[in-house]
């Protein structure tokens, strides 16, 4: 399985963490790295995540929750799609 990011994702997590750099840069850099090892589980478990019920295909849109934070994605024949990325205290219209 391929995993490709989508803008908007990749700006949650610049913006992410940038937001918790400002008070602690050693949490920024091991926050950002628990989310890209725990989305690097999708190659090999596409489905470890929960479905998006008010989805509009909940069983290949699912949140993937890592500690508190959530990342969406879309799950294709061949890829993984990354749609967003936020923290749990975050709005979570998301899809």
């Amino acid at each position: 399985m391929k995993l490709l990011f989508s803008p908007e994702s990749i700006e949650d997590l610049i913006r992410l963490r940038e937001f918790i750099k400002e008070k602690n840069p050693q949490a920024a850099q091991r926050i950002a790295s628990s989310i890209k090892k725990s989305i690097n589980q999708l190659k090999s478990f596409p489905y470890l995540g929960v479905k998006v019920e008010l989805a509009p295909n909940p069983d290949i849109i699912r949140d993937l929750i890592i500690g508190n934070y959530t990342a969406r994605y879309l799950i294709r024949p061949e890829e993984i799609n990354i749609l967003r990325i936020w923290h749990h205290k975050e709005k979570e219209n998301r899809i």
